[in-house]
């Protein structure tokens, strides 16, 4: 076969890699499954919500919060990175509470999360970092004294609330890179 004769199937194939780089990510135009740790293409993370039903039950509704990522936009995570981090895909809200739980920080501290991760480690970094707690500094008390990183969350007053009642200056801190 010539290349004029592939040529054809080679353009469709790079038309559709071209469509694919340019499409824009909407977090109300995401599926329940994939709205968490998502950043829209405006830089503002996506939301997963609750809504009651017209019937009385319950619908799932992925919105755009006031969060702003600095550094990423566009971005849908990975399933990798949400079974690597401990994280639930299709979590409504998202608390601090989370880190006072040991399996999930030495989850979301691990090699294969912390450094290959980084949205899961910025969207937790700013939450630790509204709770006055340095991720950094936790991820290294839980690889080597576990239940001392927990006191020390603990006693910082992690855990107050969901995310959507973190303040909106809380997206100006950065979490470090990977090491």
């Amino acid at each position: 076969m010539s290349f004029s004769s592939n040529l054809p199937l080679v353009m469709f194939f790079c038309s559709l890699f071209i469509h694919a780089s340019f499409a824009e990510v909407v977090c109300e135009e995401l599926q329940k499954d994939l709205c968490s740790f998502s950043i829209a293409s405006s830089g503002k993370r996506c939301l997963l919500e609750t809504e009651k039903a017209a019937d009385g039950g319950v619908e799932y509704q992925c919105t755009t919060s006031e969060v702003v990522v600095e550094r990423m936009a566009g971005y849908i995570e990975t399933n990798q990175c949400v079974k690597a981090c401990g994280v639930e895909r299709n979590s409504v809200g998202i608390s601090s509470d989370a880190l006072l739980e040991p399996q999930f920080t030495a989850k979301l501290c691990s090699p294969s999360c912390y450094q290959n991760c980084p949205n899961i480690v910025d969207l937790y970094f700013n939450l630790a970092a509204g709770e006055g707690v340095f991720l950094p500094d936790l991820c290294e008390m839980q690889k080597t004294n576990p239940r001392r990183a927990m006191v020390e969350l603990v006693s910082s007053g992690a855990a107050a609330g969901p995310v959507s009642s973190v303040s909106e200056d809380m997206h100006a801190a950065f979490a470090p890179a990977p090491m």
